[in-house]
C-alpha cells in the first residue's frame, strides 16, 4: 500500500499556512493589545487613587454614573473652579475621570484635574497629574506650559527652563518665556550681588524689551539711579502705579523736570509745584488740572486687566492669575478722593 504525504511544496498549502500564521500573529497581537490596555487603566485607577482623599468635599463612592452625565458634571465642576470651590471640582473630576473608558476624553479631564489642582495650590499633585499625561502624551503643548508654570511656582527654575526645548521642538516661539524665566531666577537669585543683577537685569530688557516692566520695577528695588537710567517716558503707561508709589526720595528731579510727561505725573502726585498739563494720560491730566485750581485731594486708583483673558485684578502680577498669561497686564487708572492720612503703625 502506498502511503500519501503532505504536500508541503504544495503553493496552495503554503499560501494557506502563511494565512494561519497571521491568524494567529493578529490575535496574539490584539490580545496583548487589550492586555497592555487594560494594564494602563489599571495603572491609571491606581495613579488617580492617590488623589482620592478626606479632602475632597462631595462623597461621589456611591453615586452611579451613565454616559449621559459626563457633560453636565464637567460643567458643574468648571463652575466650582470658577467660584473657587477646588475641592468639589476635584472630586467631579476624580469620579468622572474613573468611570470614563475613551482614552482621550480621560486625558483631557486629567488636564482639567491637573489645571484645577494648579489653581488651587496643590503644585505637587498638579506636576504629578501633567507628569502622567506628558508620559501618554508627549506632544502635548498646553500641558508642557503648565508644568513649566508649576516649577516655576515651586521656584524651581532649571526645572521650568527644561521645557523650552520640547516646546521649541514642536516649533513654539519660546523666546519670551525662556527671558521671563532667567529673570524670576535672577530675582529670587540670593547670591548674587546688586552690581551682578543690575547688569544682567539690563542684559535681559536688551534682549527682550517685553520685560520693560519688571525690569523697571526690580531695578528701582535695587539701584534707583540705574533705574532711572532706563525709565522711558514714552512708556509712562506700563509704569504709571511704580511711578506714582515711588516715594519722593526715590524720585530723580532732573530727569522728570526734563520731560514734560514725567512731570505731569509728579505735579498732579505733588512733588512738583510748577504746573504742566499734558502726560497723554486722561486721569493724570485731569488731576494736575484740578490741582493747578485748587483742589489737592485727588489721587489715583489702580486696577489690572489681563489683554488675553480680560479679567481684571485689584493688584499687579507677573502672570495672570486666572489664565497664566506672562506679560499680559494692563494697568488701569481713575482719579479718586485720596484717603486720609494716618500715623498708626502696624509696628
Amino acid at each position: 500500500m502506498e502511503t500519501i504525504l503532505p504536500a508541503y511544496n504544495d503553493p496552495l498549502f503554503s499560501i494557506l499556512l502563511i494565512i494561519v500564521i497571521a491568524l494567529i500573529i493578529s490575535v496574539v497581537t490584539y490580545a496583548w493589545g487589550l492586555y497592555k490596555q487594560q494594564k494602563e487603566e489599571g495603572n491609571l485607577l491606581k495613579f488617580l487613587d492617590k488623589f482620592d482623599s478626606s479632602e475632597c468635599a462631595l462623597d461621589t463612592d456611591d453615586m452611579p454614573f451613565e454616559g449621559h452625565m459626563l457633560k453636565p458634571l464637567t460643567l458643574l465642576a468648571k463652575a466650582f473652579e470658577n467660584s473657587g470651590e477646588y475641592h468639589k471640582a476635584i472630586s467631579i473630576y476624580l469620579y468622572v475621570t474613573r468611570h470614563i473608558d475613551d482614552d482621550f476624553t480621560k486625558m483631557e479631564l486629567m488636564e482639567r484635574l491637573g489645571n484645577t489642582y494648579l489653581h488651587a495650590g496643590f503644585l505637587e499633585r498638579a506636576r504629578s497629574i501633567y507628569t502622567e499625561i506628558l508620559r501618554k502624551r508627549p506632544r502635548n503643548t498646553k500641558v508642557l506650559y503648565e508644568l513649566g508654570v508649576v516649577y516655576e511656582m515651586m521656584h524651581k527654575y532649571d526645572k521650568a527652563q527644561e521645557i523650552i526645548e520640547p516646546l521649541n521642538t514642536l516649533g513654539k516661539d519660546t523666546h519670551t518665556l525662556s527671558k521671563f524665566l532667567e529673570l524670576s531666577a535672577l530675582t529670587s537669585n540670593k547670591m548674587l550681588g546688586t552690581d551682578e543683577k543690575v547688569a544682567a537685569l539690563k542684559k535681559i530688557l536688551a534682549e527682550e524689551p517685553k520685560l520693560y516692566r519688571q525690569i523697571v520695577d526690580t531695578l528701582l528695588k535695587l539701584d534707583t539711579t540705574e533705574a532711572w537710567k532706563i525709565i522711558d517716558p514714552e512708556r509712562i503707561k506700563e509704569t504709571i502705579d511704580i511711578l506714582w508709589f515711588l516715594p519722593n526720595s526715590q524720585v530723580d528731579l532732573d530727569i522728570i523736570t526734563s520731560d514734560e510727561r514725567l512731570s505731569t505725573l509728579y505735579y498732579a502726585k505733588g512733588y512738583l509745584q510748577k504746573p504742566l498739563l499734558h502726560s497723554g494720560i486722561f486721569a493724570v491730566d485731569m488731576l494736575a488740572t484740578a490741582r493747578e485750581n485748587g483742589f489737592e485731594e485727588g489721587d489715583l486708583l489702580f486696577s489690572y486687566l489681563c489683554k488675553k483673558c480680560k479679567q481684571s485684578f485689584p493688584v499687579s502680577f507677573k502672570r495672570c492669575p486666572n489664565c497664566m498669561a506672562i506679560n499680559s497686564v494692563e494697568v488701569e487708572e481713575k482719579i479718586a478722593k485720596a484717603s486720609p492720612k494716618t500715623d498708626y503703625s502696624l509696628l
